[in-house]
């Protein structure tokens, strides 16, 4: 289930990152000292990011849900980082078009299918802007994971 996958130490409120490589730099750091990622993901991740990436504009913010291959991943999970301010990411699909992204879901997935499912989970919820001002309205990370336990049970 993919409520399973918010764990509250694996979320940053309030990150100061001034570009998106600082942003999945710590996000990637947090996980592997959490026991998610090889040592390997993040250079993966961010290298990723800049080949295929993975900006999505809402009515709301904009959000990212960079990830990369399963073969960087030890165990499933989600990162989790509101940004003290907006950092630049390219839209997913796009050479060039900015985004000024406000939340990330850094994604640990160790199966394709799997990863399929929690997409259109986050997908039904990045469409929510009621639940995506809720999500920002949070400032501990116990309580954005209660909250997004409750939108991504359903």
């Amino acid at each position: 289930m993919v409520d399973e996958l918010i764990n509250e130490s694996n979320i940053l409120i309030n990150l100061k990152a001034s570009n998106k490589d600082e942003v999945l730099s710590e996000m990637s750091d947090l996980l592997f000292k959490n026991g998610f990622f090889k040592d390997t993901y993040k250079k993966a991740v961010i290298e990723r990011e800049h080949e295929f990436a993975t900006g999505l504009p809402t009515n709301y913010c904009s959000i990212a849900i960079p990830h990369t291959d399963s073969e960087h991943v030890i165990d499933n999970g989600i990162g989790i980082a509101i940004l003290a301010n907006e950092v630049p990411f390219i839209e997913m699909g796009s050479i060039n078009k900015v985004l000024q992204v406000k939340i990330v879901f850094l994604l640990a997935i160790d199966k394709a299918e799997a990863q399929l499912s929690l997409l259109q989970k986050l997908m039904e919820l990045f469409q929510n802007d009621i639940k995506l001002k809720n999500i920002l309205k949070m400032n501990e990370s116990n309580k954005l994971a209660e909250l997004l336990k409750s939108y991504l049970s359903k």
